[in-house]
């Protein structure tokens, strides 16, 4: 009951593990083995504290479902030794690797808290100081019984811990990046971190941690504008080897309802093409039966995504399809919600 909580760090990349070199003062990775020494207020944390670093640390924007894999695999190599998991990810494809994840790792019983910063480490007003300490602590918390406070993956930036299937980035140069639209925090930093219990995810049996590598990137979005020709719809359905379409909509799920349009849609659904739709507003979800322009494509054969993000909606194809399932099985479980990604 007295041991140190064991925390371990995933170092991918990103701003935050950027510091200064003294000479060209230029931004380098930073070296996650003196993380002791760069960022000496972990010792009042008195945690035991491993790290992983990838080599070498990518910028997010090259972040692929290999690198996902390498997470993963680092989290079920080490999910005996250690307490819970803090992942430091830059910023751009962070909610992509929060909803990948969290379908990849299936039964996860502890936290595996994704953050970053906009700023770098070592500067002065750096977020990342704040960041890291903040996503050390709730990896380490514990309810009144011992366990987990937090079992999924999250996103933790500035003020606000976000379930990670849920969250979307919605800043550029705002400390308080990201947010999740359609489902509350799952704890909110102040003075104290306080935790929104009924939010937090958790299984209904306790079963051993099961990861899912295979990824299928035969997935692609397709987001409806006025004017999408034709000629251009029906090339996109028909990019060779594609077996799952996020099709962004208008609103509560809104596309033309032309007979060109439709028919566009419904042949490509016949060739066998998932096709899930999500509205392209940041917050909502789609109502297939509130207008005749989202149920024309729900009469075509496109499924709902209900209030999925683009982020969540695509990596959950690419699982879904990566598991080898028929497109009949994929429709059936987007239409599911297998970890909190969807209020359904």
């Amino acid at each position: 009951m007295n041991s140190k909580p064991k925390i371990l760090i995933i170092y991918t990349g990103g701003t935050i593990g950027m510091i200064e070199n003294p000479e060209t003062k230029g931004l380098q990775p930073f070296d996650f083995t003196h993380l002791i020494d760069n960022v000496p207020k972990i010792k009042m944390l008195d945690y035991e504290i491993g790290n992983i670093q990838f080599e070498p640390p990518i910028d997010s924007a090259n972040m692929s479902p290999q690198h996902w894999c390498n997470i993963a695999k680092a989290i079920e190599d080490n999910i005996d030794v250690y307490d819970g998991f803090v992942v430091l990810h830059g910023t751009d494809t962070m909610a992509y690797t929060a909803s990948a994840l969290s379908f990849m790792l299936e039964n996860l019983q502890k936290p595996v808290i994704i953050t970053g910063s906009q700023l770098p480490i070592g500067e002065v007003r750096t977020d990342g100081e704040e960041n890291l300490i903040t996503a050390l602590q709730i990896a380490a918390a514990t309810d009144i019984n011992g366990e987990p406070m937090v079992q999924e993956v999250a996103i933790l930036f500035e003020n606000h811990l976000w379930r990670g299937n849920r969250s979307s980035k919605m800043s550029a140069n705002n400390f308080d990046a990201f947010k999740s639209h359609n489902y509350p925090a799952l704890a909110k930093i102040g003075l104290d971190i306080e935790f929104n219990e009924d939010a937090l995810f958790r299984t209904n049996t306790k079963r051993p941690l099961q990861v899912h590598y295979n990824m299928d990137t035969n997935v692609l979005f397709v987001e409806i504008f006025p004017g999408i020709s034709d000629s251009t719809l029906r090339h996109m359905l028909s990019t060779p080897g594609v077996k799952g379409i996020v099709l962004k909509t208008y609103g509560a799920g809104n596309a033309p309802s032309n007979d060109v349009f439709t028919h566009t849609i419904a042949e490509a659904v016949e060739r066998g093409i998932v096709i899930v739709n999500v509205t392209q507003c940041v917050n909502g979800a789609v109502d297939s039966s509130l207008y005749d322009t989202g149920s024309t494509l729900s009469r075509s054969g496109v499924i709902s995504g209900h209030d999925l993000t683009s982020e969540a909606a695509i990596t959950k194809l690419m699982h879904l399809f990566g598991m080898g399932l028929p497109a009949s099985s994929v429709k059936k479980y987007m239409e599911y919600s297998i970890c909190g990604e969807a209020t359904i």
